[in-house]
């Protein structure tokens, strides 16, 4: 039950064998445990055969916890003295014949440890998702103009790849000819295509959307940008602390006080039941479980708001954030082009949309894919004789003649007159038929219903500093940090630099929520005190690199976490007040003999109590509940 090495890349297989093993023998034991209590209230006269189904279930359990407790007196760790006192608590049962105790101690034990080593794997998983990212094959160009295909790890700078439609870029470089969009949102977080043209620098892991181009390989390996993402999340990887519970900070001291009470009790008593009571009072059972109890109920209620929890540790963490680091697209916004506007003189929406609607469906382009969302598919026009000019547009034939859809300059290509392109910070898209130009059709990434409510519920909350901290635009960004309440704000930020902005505020005494979706965002989720990743549409790797994932990416969650971490705070206080209050009480009354003759016995049904009291204080969370008004 000892904690993972961090420094390792993943668990090994058989530490993963050995893990399963532990949860096994714990449900085994857990299922002869409530057999052996439901017999015990069915058939109180056969208590013979209550206390064997007790004594199997801690003998189950009982070979992890006595390795791990020799394990660590082998090799001393802090988190190792646990596993001693768990071990001490299971001797001191066995001796009164506490089998209850002997074996529930031990099974909540492993679940705790299970969940705590979960966050250890999450953590490795986030780096080992971007090295698999990092990994692809690229069209390199020969000296004699033939194209091979070769894994991008073979590239070198100065190099000349052909990148196609449906391609990711291999590496980052200089296009030297051709013309694309680019998707490049998992680098930038920038939800509008870059359009490429010869001498723009691009990254590797884009994906080109339509085109053809080609590049002059600049970067690669850990000098990449993918590659730099890389080292840079390996190092905050390393450089956050690690969180230690109160208990085991203390646990050394606790155990040499204990042996040395008992030893005293025994000296000046000359009594082996006052001394035995000692042991099995001071086992701190209620104490040990305070913290798992609460930190399993409080996950659990976290799970059913649609709120995924890695580790315990930050739901100790949220409790004390006191500024939120935002990104935009994919998280304050849908991270998905939509229609905003038409800018028309006197064409009709209804005409307009449904002929839009069926030239996008002919193209693959992002801004083609939003407006042939426009309408249904079944209400498409039918098209004859498609073109699609690359980079610019398309041109069919349509019942009423031939229509165009794209850039201005597919218009003057064409030969149409076009009214005055709009001033509009997104992407602009012209519709013509039979050579008149009908509309503008301005679109733009748009802002979640909920987005300003939940700025305000986190500033109620004590989360007042808040940051936009996005690769988009600056006017972007601007507008829509109004939008929602924002008052700081960081435009064109690259992972690296969205990593120094977090460590900032972490050095200026600050400790932020960061939120986030994609790639880009990684580094910074790390960075944090608690990262937050949403699920619906997230990254894969910004997924394993979050503390938390909220599933149904409605951002009024954010608000929920933080409470229900400050009500998991309260209540794990309360336990705690319990666990050592009472184990405190029971010592002193074992010490001076005032439990009698069977005072072991009196002591281990005493700390049966405050272990039901402080696990039905930990399922009270279990009513907590949040359910979220349509917007």
């Amino acid at each position: 039950m000892t904690a993972q090495n961090t420094a390792m890349p993943m668990l090994s297989s058989a530490e993963q064998r050995s893990a399963a093993r532990q949860l096994t023998l714990a449900m085994l034991a857990l299922g002869l445990l409530a057999l052996g209590l439901a017999w015990r209230g069915w058939s109180p006269e056969q208590s013979g055969v209550s206390q064997l189904l007790l004594g199997f279930a801690s003998l189950l359990v009982a070979v992890p916890v006595m390795r791990s407790a020799w394990y660590s007196l082998r090799y001393p760790s802090l988190h190792g003295i646990t596993d001693q006192l768990i071990a001490l608590a299971m001797l001191g049962a066995w001796a009164t014949g506490d089998l209850l105790t002997a074996a529930l101690l031990p099974i909540i034990m492993i679940f705790g440890h299970v969940l705590e080593e979960r966050s250890v794997i999450g953590s490795q998983e986030a780096i080992h998702a971007l090295g698999q990212l990092t990994r692809s094959q690229g069209r390199k160009v020969q000296a004699d103009g033939s194209i091979v295909e070769v894994d991008n790890g073979t590239l070198r700078p100065g190099d000349v790849v052909e990148v196609r439609a449906g391609d990711r870029v291999p590496a980052d470089g200089r296009v030297l000819s051709g013309q694309a969009s680019l998707d490049t949102a998992p680098i930038t977080g920038e939800s509008v295509p870059l359009e490429a043209v010869a001498g723009v620098e691009v990254f590797g892991g884009a994906i080109n959307l339509d085109g053809l181009l080609r590049l002059q390989v600049t970067r690669t390996g850990e000098e990449s940008t993918l590659g730099k993402v890389i080292a840079l999340m390996q190092n905050a990887e390393r450089s956050k602390p690690p969180i230690t519970r109160l208990l085991e900070r203390y646990a050394g001291s606790y155990l040499v006080l204990v042996l040395l009470l008992a030893a005293v009790t025994w000296f000046v008593t000359n009594d082996a039941q006052a001394m035995l009571a000692v042991l099995v009072a001071a086992c701190p059972c209620a104490l040990v479980l305070s913290a798992p109890a609460t930190a399993i109920a409080g996950i659990a209620v976290a799970a059913r708001h649609g709120i995924l929890i890695r580790s315990s540790a930050f739901l100790e963490e949220l409790a004390d954030l006191t500024s939120l680091v935002i990104d935009k697209t994919g998280t304050l916004t849908y991270g998905t082009l939509r229609l905003q506007s038409i800018q028309s003189a006197s064409a009709d929406r209804t005409v307009l949309l449904p002929l839009a609607a069926s030239l996008g469906s002919a193209s693959s382009h992002p801004v083609s894919r939003a407006l042939a969302s426009l309408v249904e598919q079944h209400n498409y026009l039918p098209l004859t004789d498609i073109h699609e000019r690359q980079g610019l547009g398309v041109v069919a034939m349509t019942e009423q003649g031939e229509a165009a859809l794209g850039r201005p300059e597919l218009f003057a290509q064409l030969g149409i007159q076009t009214s005055t392109i709009p001033d509009h910070d997104g992407p602009i898209a012209g519709l013509a038929l039979n050579g008149h130009f009908l509309a503008w059709l301005l679109l733009a990434d748009s802002v979640k219903p909920e987005a300003g409510a939940a700025m305000e519920q986190l500033r109620a909350l004590g989360l007042g500093r808040q940051l936009l901290l996005t690769g988009d635009r600056q006017s972007v960004a601007t507008a829509l940090a109004q939008e929602v309440g924002i008052n700081d704000v960081q435009a064109q930020a690259f992972p690296e630099d969205k990593l120094k902005r977090v460590m900032a505020e972490i050095g200026h005494g600050f400790r932020p929520m960061v939120v986030g979706d994609g790639i880009n965002d990684s580094l910074a989720l790390k960075a944090g005190v608690v990262g937050v990743a949403m699920g619906a549409g997230g990254a894969d790797i910004a997924l394993a690199s979050a503390d938390i994932v909220l599933i149904g990416s409605d951002l009024r969650r954010l608000g929920t976490c933080v409470r229900l971490s400050r009500q998991c705070r309260r209540t794990l206080q309360v336990n705690v007040i319990i666990g050592l209050g009472w184990t405190l009480a029971i010592v002193a009354f074992a010490a001076f003999g005032w439990l009698g003759a069977a005072g072991a016995m009196i002591a281990a049904l005493l700390h049966n109590l405050s272990t039901l009291l402080v696990l039905g204080n930990a399922g009270r969370l279990l009513r907590f509940q949040e359910p979220l008004p349509k917007i």
